[in-house]
Order: C-alpha cells, then structure tokens, then sequence
C-alpha cells in the first residue's frame, strides 16, 4: 500500500531538522533539466508561469540561480522536512515520527512534484516552486503533463510491487498532482478520501484549509499505524474525523467531523 501526498507551496529550510537518513530523488536527471530551462525564465515569465507576485518570482529566480548539485544535508533538506504547508502541519513528523516511523514511511509514503516527479519522504530536495499545472513548454508539450508522461505511473507501480500490504493506493493528493497519474496503467486499486466538516448550522461541507490538514493527519496515522489494507483506512479517528459509511463508496470513503471537534 502507498500513501500519496501533494508537495506544498510553503517551504521551510531554515528551521533544524532531527538526523535521519536520507536519500536521492530518483528523477534527478529530468529534474536538472527543468532547473536548467528555469534558469533561463525571466522575472515577468516567473510571474506569469505560476501566477505570483513579482517579489515572489523574485524570489524563484534567486532558488533557481543557487540550485547546485551534488544535494547534500548541507545544501538540501528531506522532502518531509522541506514542504511546510497545511498537509505536512498535519503530517507533523518533527513530534510524532521515530526512526521507524521514518523507515515505514519510506516504504509507503510517496509525494507528488512538478519538478521531482516522484518524491519519497527522505529524498533530499532544494527549494523550488514549480507546481504541477504549470504551462511550461518543453521538448515533451506544452506543460508539466506532457512533460512527466507515463514516468510517474510507471515508478509507482514499481513501488507498489514492493510495498508492504495490499496493491492499493490512498490518494491523499490534490486532482491537481492526482492528474498526472495513469490510473488504468498503475495496477491498484486507488481510494481517494474526503473530508468533511460540520459547520455550526449543521450544514456539512469540505473547506479546503481543514481537508489539506486532516490529508496530512491521515497520511501519518497510516504510517503509525503500519496500515496494510483498504479497511485500515477506514479506522481512521485522529483530529476528530470518524468514518460515514451512509455517504461513503469503495472509491471515496467520508470522514466528517463535528464543529464542536475541530478544537
């Protein structure tokens, strides 16, 4: 069973992180060459490929200028470290993760990237923006799609062949990053959780803010709790989600939770 995850637009580099081991992006070869085409944007084509702000292209111009491998834990931090959104405030791995927890994790937790293709939680990484949706014209098309292909598809199901537990993957991403992968080429059943909450009306209602979150909360409760197989997932209780079985299918399982329990 894998566990997939979108990475996160805020990163966090500066902050310590515990001594783990770590490991390499296995697309490192295509990732240096979307570097290298990065390189050669303008401040205004920064801008407008990812829709921000000229002090944040700013920004983006100056981590693309720096980018230099070989990555090392001088230069580059764990993935699991380095995202720093929502989700991975969720996934909270710097309180709740031993060095079995990292271990398991490894195994079965997999992050989807635009420029890393596919991550694990250990794989060192360098800051970067460059979502998946992003029109980036390459030599493979017109955007990061094209550009990634079958590639990721085909990894995971190498990795799911080898991972513990059932050929089933939880889709904790977004459908921005979920998009990219070939379902019918992947070879596993695929479960796509979502979260509800209930608001003080009774009315219930998936907010993004708290989705993204109880993704991360749930992506870490897996791992902690070594989960092997699709009913696992359904055992899920952490940040005060339970399972609805009434509004749930095979594909979509529903996890709300009540106003008074968002704390």
């Amino acid at each position: 069973m894998l566990i997939l995850l979108s990475p996160a637009k805020a990163m966090d580099f500066d902050n310590p992180v515990p001594k783990t081991a770590h490991s390499q992006p296995r697309f490192i070869d295509q990732a240096l060459e979307l570097v290298a085409l990065m390189k050669t944007k303008s401040l205004t084509d920064l801008a407008q490929l990812s829709r921000i702000s000229d002090e944040l292209a700013a920004l983006n111009a100056e981590r693309w200028a720096s980018f230099e491998v070989p990555f090392t834990t001088g230069n580059a931090a764990a993935a699991v470290f380095g995202f720093n959104g929502d989700a991975y405030q969720g996934l909270n791995v710097r309180e709740r993760f031993g060095t079995a927890d990292f271990t398991e994790a490894q195994k079965t937790l997999r992050i989807l990237s635009g420029l890393y293709g596919l991550l694990r939680p250990l794989d060192l990484i360098q800051a970067y923006r460059l979502e998946m949706s992003t029109r980036l014209a390459t030599n493979r098309g017109s955007n990061l799609y094209q550009w990634w292909g079958s590639q990721i598809t085909d990894l995971l199901r190498a990795d799911l062949a080898e991972s513990p537990g059932s050929p089933v993957a939880v889709n904790l991403a977004s459908a921005e990053y979920f998009r990219v992968i070939q379902p019918d080429s992947l070879g596993a059943r695929i479960i796509s959780p979502r979260f509800e909450d209930t608001d003080a009306t009774g009315r219930r209602k998936v907010v993004s803010f708290y989705a993204k979150r109880a993704r991360g909360e749930m992506a870490g409760w897996l791992i902690k709790q070594r989960a092997r197989t699709p009913n696992a997932v359904l055992d899920f209780d952490a940040a005060g989600y339970r399972y609805d079985k009434a509004a749930s299918t095979t594909a979509e399982p529903v996890f709300v939770r009540a106003f008074a329990d968002r704390g």
